[in-house]
């Protein structure tokens, strides 16, 4: 079975999902992004392509393109893409097998976006969250690009053709569900949409499917890439850089709008656990022009300086304030970059925050070393820094997630180095 995997994402948090499965067991991982020099050279690389907010050509062309340049023959392939179905999946996977059958290799998707340790499950090709239909969410009221979550339309949108494995075949015995997805390659078919409610389904899927490597992809979130990653021999431990001693205090950035991530930063203010320095979204709109805008990031700045810990959420942020949301996150990164200076480490929701910050400051990929929580990784920077990281999808979490992250980090560090911890 293959060692080496190249992941392709739509932001850095999924990608980080991903590419840490496989760091636990054994495998060397990094994340990298697009735009930036290469990451180091891994068993697993996981890329982001920056494309959530791309149009539907700009997203698929950039997938293509990434492909091109970074796969091999003999490559594992996860096409990564949002359990909320966000962003330009669709266009993102025809481009992708677009781009695989240009060469003249047999490509079947394999589409299986469930996040079972998130909430999300996919019933009936349908995708759930928390139980409820994705289209009654909050979520899917604030963001979404389809006009259902029924996963064969979705397909059907950008012409590719699919069919459904429901959860009775996915449960049925892995002899009879290797042979409904030969069966399919062998038709010619774009893609399997399949049913997944609990871990164990994903974990049926991939032990049916990685037979089939070189004539498939996987299409789906952090679930799916846990059960390939789990289906594979362990490997031994490999060395990796290891945190040590936090130099300043851990900047936590909130820049998601999601419930998940405003209940947890509000719920670390309210236990004290850091330093709550608010910016407004309007500050951000406004620039360095404002004369807020120096004061704010010298307060920032010399919190983290101090060694206290400093949670900094984007304040005062609706549907309609974070349209331009690139845009955003390209001026919080410039608002923190004095901090990001005398952090000794970041927590970050929303791949989006996270990259403009850590590319700002002159890193271009992220070593990966354990799971935290589900959806929640951490590493080290690799570039002009290098500090321990943590990135968070904005929906996946509850109120203690923050929390509990700062207290795995500085545990760590503290087991590392010998330090009493703060």
């Amino acid at each position: 079975m293959t060692r080496n995997w190249l992941i392709l994402a739509d932001d850095l948090t999924g990608a980080a999902d991903c590419g840490i499965a496989f760091a636990r067991r054994g495998l060397e991982a990094s994340v990298g992004w697009h735009g930036a020099e290469a990451a180091s050279a891994t068993e697993v690389l996981a890329i982001d392509a920056d494309s959530r907010r791309l149009s539907p050509e700009g997203a698929g062309a950039r997938h293509a393109a990434l492909l091109r340049a970074r796969h091999a023959p003999g490559m594992g392939l996860i096409k990564k893409i949002d359990s909320t179905l966000r962003g330009q999946p669709a266009a993102e996977l025809a481009a992708t097998l677009g781009a695989l059958r240009e060469s003249g290799r047999p490509a079947l998707a394999i589409l299986a976006p469930a996040f079972p340790a998130t909430g999300r499950t996919t019933e009936g090709g349908r995708v759930h969250m928390n139980g409820a239909p994705l289209e009654t969410t909050p979520l899917w009221a604030r963001d979404h690009t389809y006009e259902s979550a029924l996963l064969t339309e979705v397909l059907a949108s950008v012409g590719l053709s699919a069919r459904l494995i429901p959860l009775e075949l996915v449960r049925g015995g892995e002899i009879p569900l290797a042979h409904a997805l030969r069966s399919a390659l062998d038709e010619g078919l774009d893609a399997v949409v399949c049913d997944a409610a609990a871990p164990g389904d994903l974990e049926a899927l991939a032990r049916a499917s990685l037979p089939l490597s070189e004539s498939v992809l996987w299409v789906g979130s952090g679930g799916i890439a846990a059960a390939l990653a789990a289906a594979l021999p362990e490997s031994g431990a490999v060395a990796a850089p290891a945190p040590t001693a936090l130099r300043g205090g851990v900047l936590i950035v909130v820049g998601s709008i999601a419930e998940a991530s405003r209940a947890a930063a509000a719920h670390l203010a309210a236990e004290d656990a850091a330093e709550l320095i608010e910016v407004p979204v309007d500050l951000l709109r406004a620039g360095p022009a404002d004369p807020r805008w120096a004061p704010l990031a010298n307060r920032i700045a010399g919190s983290l300086a101090s060694g206290r810990d400093t949670l900094v959420p984007v304040t005062d942020a609706s549907v309609a304030d974070l349209s331009g949301g690139a845009a955003l996150a390209v001026a919080l990164a410039e608002l923190l970059a004095p901090a990001g200076a005398r952090m000794g480490g970041l927590f970050a929701t929303g791949g989006e925050t996270a990259c403009a910050l850590l590319s700002h400051l002159g890193v271009h990929g992220i070593r990966l070393l354990e799971e935290v929580e589900p959806g929640v990784p951490l590493g080290i920077t690799q570039g002009a820094i290098e500090v321990p990281v943590m990135t968070k999808a904005g929906a996946f979490g509850n109120e203690e997630t923050i929390l509990r992250s700062l207290e795995r980090l500085h545990h760590l560090t503290q087991d590392l180095t010998g330090e009493s911890a703060r």
